[in-house]
């Protein structure tokens, strides 16, 4: 696929920032792909404004890349080793991700076999498919920032190019989310509806059929931290329900305090 991704950055003095950054992040032969924003807008059209540019890369790469800027005289910034790392110029930056907060979204393999190739600020780069796109917006659902309009976008405008059964398998446990993002692209666009497989619909609502049948949980879990882990605090801090991982309080137990 030939695109060409333009968003707009709010700050034009950082455009010859950018364009240095991706020259060197091609010149450096570590395999990385373009997301955020410039994926969007590749696969949308959607030119909207950005402050920065995300890149994905491998947990084994991540290092190698923010220590190929470190010798170039940029700054770097561990900002969080379980996925996130920046690297600086002045005020200008970009991210290097190679997971996601919550843990569901480690970087591998088969994120650059759909990868597609657009040019950026004159380089060839390749974009994260929207296969991996999607995957990495599904749990992107904070107060202040939720990416529900880019997956229904998405969805619109690359349905074709999505790899459905990969998805489901990268959804595999949280096979939920991927049907509520299905739900809300089918109401938003109903005339659009037959733009998602309808194996595809099928299957989750089986799943959703069979798990009506089964008895309640035993243990207490708040999975809107893997959406938010402040908008949730209080669940796991007061409320007695476990984190993503770790224990709580039993069903039962707390029924009996609260009761």
């Amino acid at each position: 696929m030939k695109a060409r991704a333009v968003p707009q950055l709010i700050d034009p003095d950082a455009e010859p920032f950018v364009a240095d950054a991706v020259r060197e992040l091609v010149d450096c032969k570590i395999p990385f792909l373009v997301a955020g924003t410039y994926a969007v807008c590749a696969y949308t059209g959607i030119t909207r404004q950005t402050k920065d540019f995300d890149i994905f890369c491998k947990a084994g790469d991540y290092g190698r890349i923010l220590g190929h800027f470190k010798e170039r005289g940029y700054v770097v910034e561990v900002e969080d080793e379980r996925w996130l790392g920046k690297v600086f110029k002045g005020k200008h930056f970009f991210d290097v991700i190679f997971a996601s907060t919550n843990g569901t979204m480690p970087v591998g393999d088969d994120w650059f076999q759909d990868a597609r190739q657009v040019e950026m600020c004159g380089s060839p780069v390749w974009i994260i498919s929207p296969t991996e796109l999607l995957w990495s917006k599904f749990f992107v659902q904070l107060r202040h920032r939720y990416d529900g309009a880019d997956i229904a976008h998405v969805i619109l405008r690359a349905h074709d190019k999505i790899d459905w059964r990969k998805l489901l398998g990268y959804m595999e446990v949280h096979w939920e989310v991927l049907l509520i993002a299905i739900l809300n692209f089918r109401w938003i666009y109903p005339t659009e509806r037959d733009k998602v497989p309808q194996w595809l619909l099928d299957e989750l609502l089986e799943r959703l059929a069979a798990q009506r049948e089964l008895p309640l949980p035993q243990m207490r879990i708040c999975r809107g931290r893997m959406y938010s882990r402040v908008d949730f605090e209080i669940d796991v801090k007061e409320w007695g329900f476990a984190d993503v991982g770790g224990e709580g309080q039993p069903r039962g137990e707390w029924e009996d305090r609260d009761g």
